[in-house]
């Protein structure tokens, strides 16, 4: 079990019948050799062993001409992860090749996900509890930070990615990072972002927003708990390395 370092701390078809169905569509799922193809996977070694991406896919099941399911789930998920809350029906209806259908299923699985196992309530009580929690942002490609709002007992009131950057920097300001915890009248705040270089030793301005976050924090009264790089396989917690007092 692991020890609490925070214990001393305040606290997510119109049928589309002309899709490309083909076993042998370019790039998609069908075309990777059997272990690798989403459905098997999910079946061989369980929903947690997929990235986000392929678990897409096996929900919009098929794709449109032209662009194979594994392409829709991508330009899906990049639509996601710049989406604060769950996007309504019409504006999922809005990508090319989501039709009103496929946007209905894909809401209301978001819906039932957050009702039934949402981060909300989950006590944090030590880094790997954050690191569980974001993990599946580790294979994108661009840098994604996530700011986590907790109440005065460390239980999650909301996960958010706050801003999405380059292959190797992002680029935030306080502001947008405390506009939400704000209205979530959170008590806490844990930071968190994905080096897809896999590499987890922070970099100067990773130093330099946590030091004006910690500040910003401070004028707030918001609890600055720890900030977190995080690579598909570890992570590095401030707080846990001394780094943050």
């Amino acid at each position: 079990m692991n020890t609490c370092i925070y214990s001393d701390m305040d606290e997510i078809i119109a049928v589309l019948d002309r899709g490309d169905r083909s076993p042998a569509a370019q790039g998609g799922p069908r075309s990777l050799p059997p272990a690798d193809r989403p459905r098997e996977k999910l079946v061989k070694a369980g929903p947690a062993a997929l990235s986000d991406q392929e678990l897409l896919a096996i929900l919009l099941n098929v794709g449109i001409q032209g662009k194979n399911v594994t392409i829709l789930a991508k330009e899906l998920l990049e639509r996601l992860d710049q989406e604060k809350g769950i996007p309504s029906v019409q504006e999922l209806s809005l990508l090319s090749g989501i039709g009103e259908t496929k946007a209905c299923s894909v809401v209301a699985m978001l819906e039932f996900g957050r009702r039934r196992w949402g981060a909300a309530g989950l006590r944090i009580k030590h880094p790997q509890d954050i690191y569980s929690l974001i993990r599946h942002h580790a294979d994108r490609r661009q840098e994604r930070f996530i700011c986590l709002s907790l109440n005065g007992a460390h239980e999650v009131l909301a996960v958010r990615i706050v801003t999405i950057g380059l292959v190797n920097k992002t680029i935030v300001h306080p502001r947008e990072v405390f506009a939400d915890p704000i209205l979530d009248r959170a008590s806490a705040v844990i930071v968190a972002h994905n080096h897809p270089s896999g590499q987890l030793t922070p970099s100067g301005e990773d130093d330099d927003i946590t030091v004006r976050l910690k500040a910003a924090a401070d004028i707030l009264g918001i609890n600055f708990l720890d900030h977190l790089v995080f690579s598909d396989t570890a992570y590095f917690s401030y707080r846990q390395s001394g780094r943050l007092s």
